[in-house]
């Protein structure tokens, strides 16, 4: 990809993803920086599962995005595989410059690669400026999604 490396995220990544994951509204309130022990851990478990791709987009040595893609077998859809792209998140003095196209499209191929039928995802009900994002790369809004913490 030129100038951006797309790779496989290592701990000594975690402090740059989790800035990142923390660096807006949403994320201040449910990421905690100043302890990144339990993000060590899921990078452990992560890295073990081999449907998992935690990944970081690296420029000039410096971590400037990073998104998680999950590969889901199932029976629906003629047991078609699909994906689901999670936690993308550009550095903020990246936004605007296509690096955020270019790492979606890398999942996309990925997907493909691995043999996907269909990747999904899903934003926050707030994030309307993603949602305009994903629908000019062809996602479409087709579901409702809902979620329960436990």
């Amino acid at each position: 990809m030129g100038d951006l490396d797309i790779r496989a995220a290592v701990a000594d990544d975690v402090p740059a993803i989790v800035g990142m994951l923390a660096d807006d509204p949403l994320g201040a309130r449910r990421e905690s920086p100043d302890d990144l022990a339990p993000y060590f851990s899921a990078l452990e478990r992560l890295s073990a599962d081999p449907n998992q791709r935690l990944v970081v987009a690296v420029r000039e040595g410096r971590v400037v995005g990073t998104l998680q893609l999950t590969f889901i077998p199932g029976l629906s859809r003629r047991g078609a595989t699909r994906s689901i792209i999670e936690a993308v998140r550009i550095h903020a003095d990246e936004r605007g410059g296509g690096l955020g196209t270019r790492f979606i499209e890398w999942a996309i191929e990925e997907s493909r690669r691995q043999g996907c039928q269909l990747v999904q995802l899903t934003s926050d009900a707030s994030r309307t400026g993603a949602h305009r994002f994903y629908e000019r790369l062809g996602f479409t809004s087709s579901h409702v999604g809902f979620k329960l913490e436990l």
